[in-house]
């Protein structure tokens, strides 16, 4: 699947949107994740949505409550709405991983929330996290995949045995397990994306 065909964007939040914080529940800690802003805010404009899709366990562990998970959200929401763009959407698991639920990724429970209200092409859809379980529900899926080397993405990148990162986006031969993609950071994607979509 081409980039220039990438009109939806699944965006983990958590060490890729924004820095990593363990269990991150204070508004005032919310860090975008560096030149992420500026590709992000003209994809907005040629029409690109992009959607959050979050495991947030430490409500399900009892770290912190959903009110805490809805203050830091709205930090965010403020945070890109200032740099002109909007989420077309967010889906969260607040279980614990022991609960067995179908929502908390890779299972298929927040993608599945997402289509039902907005409807989501799989063909037309890039996948972006630092984590496996990203890559995951984006392949179970059929979506491009991309994962980042921010966050948690240095240590998955090593656990999938994926090669050493050649520039900052490096497209991955043909493997059951691996992304479509890796790159250094969410900025990286989506710079990418920008161009292939300017140059359609």
């Amino acid at each position: 699947m081409p980039l220039a065909a990438i009109d939806t964007v699944l965006l983990d939040r958590d060490g890729t949107l924004i820095e990593e914080c363990h269990y991150l529940c204070d508004p005032d800690a919310v860090r975008l994740i560096p030149e992420v802003t500026g590709p992000m805010a003209r994809l907005c404009q040629l029409g690109v949505r992009f959607f959050l899709v979050s495991n947030q366990s430490g409500i399900g562990r009892g770290i912190f409550r959903e009110a805490d998970l809805v203050r830091v959200q709205a930090r965010l929401t403020e945070l890109l709405a200032a740099q002109g763009i909007t989420l077309a959407g967010a889906a969260f698991c607040p279980h614990a991983p022991e609960e067995g639920c179908r929502c908390r990724k890779p299972a298929p429970g927040q993608w599945e929330a997402l289509d039902q209200e907005h409807g989501l092409d799989p063909g037309s859809t890039l996948v972006v996290g630092d984590k496996i379980s990203d890559v995951a529900l984006g392949r179970s899926q059929g979506c491009m995949t991309a994962l980042v080397r921010t966050g948690h993405g240095e240590a998955h990148a090593k656990r999938l045995g994926l090669p050493p990162l050649a520039g900052d986006l490096m497209a991955l031969p043909a493997h059951p397990q691996w992304p479509d993609l890796q790159a250094s950071s969410l900025a990286a994607v989506l710079k990418a994306l920008l161009t292939a979509r300017e140059e359609r």
